[in-house]
């Protein structure tokens, strides 16, 4: 009997060890590589670190309070009423007010915005529209309309991005963005002590680093995440968040819907998915993924040259330019398309980076809210096109859907995912909607002694 007890002593007391060496603690640095911009709009991984919106998306595709607390709507979602969280400061200590949200807005939306005026009032903050504002709080929690301080309590724009989130810019040198944790955040403290953020940053360079323990989060480009698990790296992947997509100007020797018919029936998919991305991710012809809506199959992917060559009627417009902004993996999806194009008889060059004068650009959208019909008016809004109006229901959603691509100004081509390969020392790590990690709630295990970088 006592042997048994002993036993089952035993069995509580590892039990409960184990718990505490993994349960999450505070302290540390977290050590993150990046190719890319950490501040880009959107999905800057320093953005929803530093800042947060009126409203977050939860995995349920319902709108949550965050700096707003409540809202209603009135006039058939004309106009529209978010009352501020109480006692919420900036990092720098100024109150968060319903003055303060409006001008972040507008300076970070001056036009094409889902609202004609915004305005504030008391703890309120008040949004009107000429057209319904249905999706209103879901778009609200997208990475265009997070909340930072514009202007300082001496008049004057902060030296740094200052916001309301779990951490607080410390210091940028020799490439490393250092943020620290928000001792005062109102949704409170991360478990961290501080972020270091190096970027631009090989991905090659990343691997390495992660390898020998001086990075323990980096990025797996969908191209390489085969690679990355023969290599046996811990990899944690989003569904499909990505949207690739053709845009097409509406304009000069393109004004014709024909000629814009005819690429979008050129466009090889399966080469793409194939040959640039690995397989990774999937072919689509719908801005939205199947996840979201069950419907995307009807719109065909198939290629159908002869009819592209046929819609071209023999008109040869002028020589054609496609910007390409990105690493070369973008480049080669470029190079891809542009041969398509001239199988339909179109003269198109690359060109890399933003290009004013492009008629063509390849562009990636993020799906950052998991709410179809504000997913969809964010990828229009995004690309700059005219939303019509969208009703209740799959019907609805899908007529408004099939209006934008009859334009054939966006061509979908392909939703990838989002990956990031993972130390050991990373503790419950997760990816938020739009498929970037959520180091707010991320915690680490200590290092062994002797085994510090």
């Amino acid at each position: 009997m006592l042997r048994h007890s002993a036993i089952s002593f035993f069995l509580v007391w590892a039990g409960i060890c184990a718990w505490g060496r993994t349960r999450p603690h505070y302290g540390g640095t977290l050590r993150v590589e990046i190719a890319g911009d950490p501040w880009q709009r959107p999905g800057g991984m320093a953005r929803r670190l530093v800042l947060d919106g009126l409203t977050r998306v939860d995995a349920n595709e319902s709108a949550r309070p965050a700096l707003a607390v409540e809202w209603n709507s009135e006039n058939q979602d004309h106009r529209w009423q978010f009352k501020l969280r109480p006692g919420v400061h900036f990092q720098d200590g100024s109150p968060l007010t319903s003055i303060a949200v409006v001008a972040s807005l507008n300076t970070s939306c001056p036009s094409n915005c889902p609202w004609s005026a915004i305005h504030a009032a008391g703890g309120t903050v008040i949004f009107t529209g000429d057209e319904a504002m249905p999706n209103l709080p879901e778009l609200l929690a997208g990475d265009e309309y997070l909340i930072a301080l514009t202007m300082t309590s001496d008049g004057k724009p902060p030296e740094d991005v200052v916001g309301t989130g779990a951490f607080q810019v410390a210091v940028l040198s020799n490439g490393v963005l250092t943020l620290a944790a928000n001792e005062n955040c109102w949704a409170g403290r991360p478990f961290v002590d501080t972020i270091e953020i190096r970027a631009p940053r090989a991905v090659r360079d990343q691997w390495l680093d992660l390898g020998v323990g001086r990075a323990e989060i980096v990025e797996v480009p969908p191209e390489l995440m085969r690679q990355a698990q023969q290599q046996r790296l811990a990899v944690l992947a989003s569904t499909p968040v990505t949207l690739l997509a053709l845009q097409i100007a509406e304009s000069g020797s393109l004004e014709s819907p024909l000629l814009r018919q005819s690429m979008a029936l050129a466009m090889d998919r399966s080469a793409l998915s194939n040959v640039i991305f690995q397989k990774q991710g999937g072919v689509t012809a719908s801005l939205l993924p199947a996840n979201l809506t069950g419907y995307s199959f009807l719109f065909s992917v198939d290629r159908n040259l002869s009819k592209a060559q046929e819609l071209r009627g023999g008109i040869t417009p002028p020589p054609l330019v496609l910007a390409a902004p990105g690493d070369g993996t973008m480049q080669l999806a470029a190079q891809r398309i542009a041969l398509n194009l001239r199988e339909a008889g179109f003269n198109v060059q690359v060109a890399s980076g933003a290009n004013q004068h492009a008629e063509l650009m390849l562009r990636e959208f993020e799906l950052e809210i998991n709410q179809p019909q504000a997913a969809l008016e964010s990828i229009a809004h995004s690309a700059g096109l005219t939303l019509p109006a969208i009703g209740q229901g799959d019907l609805a959603l899908f007529q408004s859907e099939s209006e934008i691509l009859g334009r054939y100004t966006l061509i979908p081509l392909l939703y990838l995912p989002r990956a990031y390969a993972v130390s050991g020392r990373v503790r419950d790590l997760e990816l938020n909607p739009g498929g970037s990690p959520d180091l707010a709630d991320a915690s680490l295990l200590d290092l062994p002694r002797g085994d510090a970088p």
